[in-house]
Order: C-alpha cells, then structure tokens, then sequence
C-alpha cells in the first residue's frame, strides 16, 4: 500500500487509554507473605499472567514485589513481542511502616533497581518486610530523583494498616499527604466509596489537608486502583486495574497522568458510568502535491492541536479537511480566505485523501479523496467508489476558518443553525412541510387560474345583453323565421366540432397504453432473483406480468380499432352532415340576396347568432367555476392551518433545543430563540411584488415582536386602516400595502421566516454573581466566546477550527472553553490550530501536531515530523510546545506550576 495512503496508520496517534496492573507480584508472592501453596515455576506463572493479560486488555504491568526485584527478568521474557509494556519495580514500606509501590523506565537493569533498594536501605536480595531507613516524604523524593514514580498503595483500605490514612495521624499525616511529590494514591474502589473523612481529603474538601497544586478539578491527588496480583484470576477484578492515558508507554506518562487525572485516569466504574459510543472521527489526512505534499498525520479520536509557527501551513491544514468534506464556509470572509488557499497553497492538481470513520448504524470506514479543482470522490473500505457523498458520511462534521466563528456572530439566522444538532429531529415533519408546500403552490395557481377565467367570461358575458337585444330587433323584423333553419344550421356544427375533442382524451389514454407494454420484467429475471432465497417463489410473478402485458396488448389493439371505426363513423356523419349543409346554405344564399334586395342583412344576424350561441354556454359555466373557486379556497384555508401547525412544531423543537443548551451552559452561556425573527424573506417579496417607497414600512415590520404573518396578510386584505393601526404605519405606506395583488398575499402566507438565536454571555469572574451581556453589546473576543462553547457542546462529528484563540479573552479559554472542551473531548473529536499554549496544555490535548515550513508557500513546503506527533508526555514535543507556543518555555513553567502540569 502506498506510503501516502491515509489507511495506513503507523504514524503516532497521540494518547490513548492504556489498562493497566499497577500491581502485579512475582511467582514466589503468595507462599512467601500469605503461606500458600505454589505451583509451577517463575517463568510459566509470568506466562500465564501475561497471557491473561492479553485477553482481558491489560496491556501494561508494573512488577511490585516486596523490597525485591527478582520478579522483573520473567515477566520481560515473557511479555516479549505481545506488545505489554512491562515497568519493573517493588513495593516498599517506609520508616513509618506505609507501603509504596515504587516504578521504574521500563528499560531500567535489574541491577540498578537493586542498587535503587539499597538507597532506601534495604539491603537483602530476597523479598522482605524490611521497613526502609526513611520517610514516606523522603521516599517521595528519592525515587523521584531516581527516575521513577510512586504510588501510595493501599492509602484507604480498611484491610490494611499500612496505608497512608491508617499508618499516619495528626500533623504527619498532613505533611506527607501535601508533600508536592505524592502525586497518585491507590485505592480499593470509587472516591465516592471511601469513608467520609477520606473523602473529603482526597476531594481537597478538608481545609487542614487541602494542597497549594490539586491534580485535578475534583481530587488532591491521583487516585488509581491496583490490587495486588497473585494469580491470573485476579486481573478479572475491575479495582485491580485502571486505564491510564498515554501518547508513550513511560514514565513520564504516568506522571503527566498523575498530574491530569481527570482528563487521563479512568477508573473501571467511570467506565461504566460515562457509557461512552463510538463517535464519527477522521482518522488520517495525506496530501500529493502543493505545499503539503508527501506530508500525512493521523488524527486521535479526541483533542488534536496543531502548532507550528506563522506560515507553517496550519491554516492549510484546516482548510484541506473543509475542501476534502465538500463543506462551504458560512461567512463570506472565510469564503474568500478558503479559495485563495485552495487556489494558491493546495493549488490545482493536488490531491487531498481523508480516512473516516463513521460508527451508525454499523462501524465503517471511508476514504475520501479531493483532487483540486474537482468534486470529492467516496470509496468503501474495499477501495470501491461510493455512491454517498462526504455529508451522508460525516453529516454533521463542522470546519471553522480564522475569524470565522466571530463572523458568524454578526447573523441571527446563522447562529440559529448552531442549535441543529441539539434539536430532536421528527423524520416526518420536513416531508409534510415540503408536501404541504407543493400543494399550497398548486391551490394558489388554481385560484389564479380560475379567477383568470371567471374574468374572461365576465368580460365577455358583458356583452351578450348588447347582442341579444340586437337580434330582438330582427326577429321583430321576421328574419328568424326566414332563417331558422341555417340559424339551427350553426349550432349543428357545434355538436359536430365537439365530437373529436371527446375523442382526443381517449386517443390519449391509447398512447399511454402503447408506451407500458410490453411491461419491463427485468426486475424478476433469473438473473435478478439469484441471490435470493426465495427466488423460486417470486419466479412465479413474472408469469403473472408475462401474461398481464400480453392482455394488455390485445386490450390496446382492439381499443385502437374501436376508436378507428368510431372515427370512421363520425367522418361518414359528417359527410351526410355537409351535403345537408350545402343543400341549406344554397337556400340561404337564396334567402340573403331577397333581403339585399329590401336592404335586410341577413349576414349580420346569422354571425349574432352564431356569437349569442357561443357565450350563452358560459352562463351555465360560471357557477361551475365559483364552486371550484370556493372548492380551492376552502382547501388552502385547511393548507394554511396546518402549513403554520408545523412551523410552530418545529419552532418548538428548537425552542426546547435553546433550553437544552441554556441548561448545559448554566451560568456561562443562555440562548433564547425567536419565532420568524429572520423578516428578511417577506421583507424582500414585499420589494420585488410592490415596489416603491416602502422604507417606513419595510423599517416597522422588521421591528415587530411575535410577528405574524397570516394576521399581516389579513390586515393587508381589510385595507389601510388595519395595517396603519396595527403596524403604526403612515397612510401612504399602509395604502400601498393593500394594493398588494392576491398573488403577492398568497406567496406571503406560504412564506417560512426563519427564527433567529439571541444569545446572552456571563461575563463575570468565576465566583462573582453573574453578569449577563447580549451578544451585541459583548466585545468581539466575548461574542466569539459564546458562540465557541455553544460549538464545543456535545456532538458525534468531528469540529475543527483555526485558531480560535484569535477572537478570544485569555480568561475565558481558561474558564470557559477549556473546562468545556476537556469535558466533550472524551465523547466527540477536536481538531484546532493554535498559538496559544493554553490550549493544548490546559485542554491536555491527545495529540499535539508540529508543523514546520521551507520556503513561501508557492514555491516552499510543509513538514511535519512523526516525532513531533504526540502528547505532552512526549519529551520532544514539550519541548516543540516550549519553544512555538505563546510566551515560550517561561509561560510553560508558570502553567505547569499553577494548575500541576
């Protein structure tokens, strides 16, 4: 497979969870301390650990036997290519008699793990109670400068005495629990199961043992569980192991662990309560060609930050993943910004691959593939191309360019689709919406249409009074008589005209018989059916199509021969019709040149005649047509209840959604929408139908609270006085407004205005009653803000964004932005770009990503180097985020000090 295919995934994926027994003893444990039976020797027992290891997903172990580290070189020999990470160790009791479990580098020798036991003078070489020559504060220290970390074991055990809560009382109990070394405690089970007066210690609830640095929002210390380990059996207990995060098996890991528990240390029940689904994730990106080009990065499943000095191709970055997902920037700006990237860093020819995975209905994955200038292209797993586009793979994955989250603050209507993915959808609303509005266009063509033709009747009955007093007047003078028969003579040629239209819907239906037949059985061919069980019962149907289409055929031909002979018939009807025709038009003829000779026109009174016939049919028309009037009025009446039901069940939808997230961001951020507040599409009709100067007007109705728009279109239909007392018009705009055609006040009822999203931001200190601002009165860092934490909130899509450090107070990524994005990290995926070391510190990001750059962008290149792909616990890339991010290496100390890191 090539190297700068996105499936391929050797590349560092930053942290992840690791189980781990952080507790295991040797072979001779069980006999030597509890005065059981063993069976077996050293190295089967280490294979059998380990083995069971494997199969319950424990992948690392930490060697602890009793101030002894003999154990060590049969577990390493057996762990040896099954990817368990082995930490050698012991566990030793200090001079007050508290047991410690003392870990080392994995690649520490045996011998010097003896010589590290010697400092604590110890001195046998078998496993003893031997209590060290010093402190449990000095141990602390000492292993600490020997490359190691402890863990207080059995800190709150009822069954032990030598843990730290039973060994210890009073103010040495207090000095020890705050020495600033002790950084992970080991307890038997859930905090929240400890005795009172433990927890509230261990929660840094009690003044008199509350630490200047706590390990995390809810706990003094680390707390881990890790039972001792004596025979396989025992690693199915979940308070023998804890899952601790990663990015390198080391050390210092578990120290970065230790010092960001709640983001790191998961214990087995937290497990089980955060009942934790998969999420949609991107998985690896890989460009060929422009300034990315050979360069390729896999994704965590959780909190990606990439750094990288100014020109080093973040922004790229982000925008590769915005162009390979097909995805449109929302504002125009960041419109702008996107292309240019694309047209002159990506540059046409390159091709952008993205890996994906998407988790409903069942776990899959995608690779998407973006050659620029053209569309995105979808292939399956078997590296067929796929019918669905990336939006029916990542549906709800969002990308957010460099200032674009402040530009979408400016919009109401924009800030509203924020709230989507927090509205619980009704699968069936938008298809009766749709529906609905396709039948509201059908009444309001009807109605016009009928109303056209009841005008064009009354125009033309309008006249027919005029003509049939006229024809009075020459039957007066005796002329109907003399001309009865040619007068019958027209409306004959009536019903004969009428003949070939009653024909024409039948010649139709012949046609639509013609182009179904023969019926298309492909659908049941052998061919079709093969991989169906029940094939050999369904075969049976296409005997019963066969049969049908071969009916249907000979239903057609007789059908079309019937209408043949019926036509047939007419025209000999017709001929017999025009010679009786010609034989009354001859004495017609006769009759005309009689009264041209006594100055009579007889003309005149056959085409009077002939018109009075041809209007006195719509009479009996027009109650037709005002049936059919009322018929449409009534239904789009019925329409229009229903049309405003939906809009107000879906705006109740979101209003609930508002209230959800007001409730998620209590005290932080409060969101309240409003019903048809986007006026902009009514706003607009009104200037493209009406026209004029409707500034007053288009300025008042913009401003209206709870508008609605049936209650516009019915104070537009009373008249003026309606909508000036209503809408504090002035006369001449109210005027106007009813003169509106019934056109216009029937687009305007089937109009949908959108609801628009006010949102409000606490913008006092954390501890301060709060002070809440509207949008529009925040500064540009504080409306970015409150938008960013409505973004971080919980989702299954990926959200990436480029630098949103830009529009942001440093207090409220602190306060606000990194609390929230710590806690939805566990549950959605995060990519930003970033300069601000808050960010990936604060937020203990799962994989930090170094990029660094050759040349301009044109002509130069990005590179981005696996060892600079990792977590914090990563020694190279601390020392990348020392010397790229915000206030350097100084600023990193001083973080590191104040929140523990």
């Amino acid at each position: 497979m090539s190297p700068k295919d996105p499936t391929t995934k050797t590349l560092p994926a930053g942290a992840v969870f690791h189980r781990c027994a952080l507790q295991v003893n040797p072979h001779h444990y069980s006999g030597t301390f509890r005065g059981q039976e063993v069976e077996g020797d050293p190295r089967a027992y280490a294979e059998t650990i380990v083995a069971k290891a494997t199969e319950v997903g424990v992948s690392v172990l930490a060697i602890t036997d009793h101030n002894s580290a003999s154990g060590v070189p049969a577990f390493r020999d057996a762990a040896e290519g099954t990817g368990i990470t082995i930490f050698p160790g012991f566990e030793l009791s200090s001079s007050e008699g508290i047991h410690m479990l003392c870990i080392y580098p994995p690649d520490t020798p045996e011998d010097q793990l003896g010589r590290f036991l010697g400092e604590f003078g110890i001195l046998t070489i078998t496993p003893s109670s031997d209590l060290s020559n010093k402190t449990f504060v000095d141990v602390l220290e000492k292993v600490r400068t020997q490359g190691g970390i402890t863990i207080a074991a059995h800190a709150a055990s009822s069954a032990s005495d030598k843990g730290l809560f039973r060994a210890l009382s009073g103010q040495s109990r207090i000095k020890a629990w705050q020495s600033e070394n002790l950084l992970a405690i080991q307890i038997p089970g859930a905090v929240k199961d400890l005795p009172p007066d433990e927890r509230s210690i261990v929660e840094n609830k009690d003044p008199n043992y509350q630490r200047a640095h706590p390990a995390g929002q809810g706990l003094a210390v680390a707390v881990v569980n890790a039972e001792d380990i004596t025979k396989p059996k025992d690693l199915d207990a979940p308070q023998a192991t804890c899952q601790i995060k990663m990015s390198e098996v080391s050390i210092e890991g578990l120290r970065q662990a230790f010092l960001d528990p709640d983001s790191r240390i998961r214990l087995n029940h937290q497990e089980d309560e955060l009942e934790l689904e998969g999420h949609a994730e991107l998985i690896s990106l890989a460009w060929q060609g422009g300034f990315l080009r050979d360069a390729e990065v896999r994704f965590n499943p959780n909190l990606n930050v990439l750094i990288g000095g100014r020109g080093t191709g973040k922004s790229t970055v982000i925008e590769s993943l915005r162009y390979v997902l097909g995805l449109d920037p929302i504002g125009e700006e960041a419109k702008k910004a996107h292309q240019g990237i694309v047209r002159q860093v990506l540059r046409s020819g390159t091709k952008v691959s993205l890996l994906a995975r998407r988790h409903r209905p069942v776990q899959r994955e995608y690779r998407i593939e973006r050659t620029v200038p053209n569309p995105p292209v979808v292939r399956d797993e078997r590296g067929q191309v796929s019918n669905l586009l990336p939006a029916e793979i990542l549906p709800r994955a969002e990308v957010y360019g460099q200032h674009e989250i402040s530009e979408l603050t400016r919009s109401g209507e924009k800030l509203t689709r924020l709230l989507d993915r927090f509205v619980e959808r009704d699968q069936s609303l938008a298809k009766r919406k749709a529906s609905i509005r396709r039948d509201l266009e059908k009444t309001r063509k009807s109605i016009l249409d009928v109303r056209a033709e009841l005008n064009q009747i009354e125009e033309r009955l309008a006249a027919l009074p005029g003509l049939e007093e006229t024809l009075e007047r020459y039957r007066e003078a005796g002329l109907e008589e003399r001309l009865w028969e040619r007068n019958l003579l027209v409306r004959e040629e009536r019903v004969l005209d009428s003949i070939p239209k009653r024909l024409e819907s039948l010649h139709e239906i012949l046609e639509s018989l013609r182009h179904e037949i023969p019926i298309d059985r492909a659908f049941l061919s052998p061919r079709a059916l093969e991989d169906l069980p029940g094939k050999e019962i369904l075969a049976d149907a296409d005997d019963i199509i066969e049969r049908l289409s071969h009916e249907i055929e000979e239903l057609t031909r007789r059908f079309g021969e019937s209408i043949e002979r019926a036509e047939e018939g007419v025209a000999e009807v017709h001929s017999r019709w025009s010679a009786r025709r010609r034989k009354v038009q001859a004495a017609y003829e006769g009759i005309l040149r009689e009264l041209q000779e006594s100055a009579v026109d007889g003309e005149e009174f056959i085409r009077l005649s002939r018109e009075i016939e041809d209007l006195r049919p719509l009479r009996g028309h027009e109650p037709l047509l005002r049936r059919l009037e009322k018929e449409h009025l009534e239904q789009r009446r019925t329409l229009l209840a229903e049309w405003e039901d939906l809009k107000a069940e879906e705006f109740r939808h979101l209003d609930r959604a508002a209230r959800k997230v007001s409730q998620k961001l209590h005290n932080r951020v409060h969101v309240e929408v409003a019903a048809a507040g986007d006026r902009e599409p009514l706003l607009q009709l009104l200037r493209d139908k009406i026209g004029g100067r409707l500034n007053e007007a288009i300025t008042a109705l913009a401003k209206v609270p709870d508008f609605s728009l049936p209650e516009f279109v019915d104070s537009c239909r009373e008249g003026p006085d309606a909508v000036r007392q209503r809408y504090q018009l002035p006369n001449a705009q109210a005027q106007r407004l009813t003169e509106a055609s019934e056109e216009t006040l029937m687009l305007i009822e089937e109009l949908e205005l959108l609801p628009t999203t006010a949102i409000r931001l606490n913008t006092a200190p954390a501890g301060e009653p709060p002070s809440w601002q509207k949008l529009e009165d925040l500064s540009t860092g504080q409306k970015a803000t409150a938008v960013l934490l409505l973004l971080l909130l919980d989702a299954d899509a990926p959200l990436i964004i480029d630098q949103p450090e830009d529009d942001l107070d440093n207090r409220f990524i602190t306060e606000g932005v990194v609390p929230r994005m710590r806690e939805e990290k566990q549950r959605r995926q995060f990519i930003f770009s970033t300069h601000n070391a808050n960010i990936p510190v604060l937020g203990d990001a799962e994989l930090i990503i170094g990029l660094t750059a050759s040349g301009e962008a044109e002509g130069g290149k990005a590179n981005i180097a696996p060892e600079h792909m990792g977590s914090i616990d990563a020694p190279p890339v601390r020392e990348l985020v020392e010397e790229i991010l915000e206030g350097g290496r100084d600023a990193f100390e001083m973080r590191r000090l104040k929140y523990g890191f």
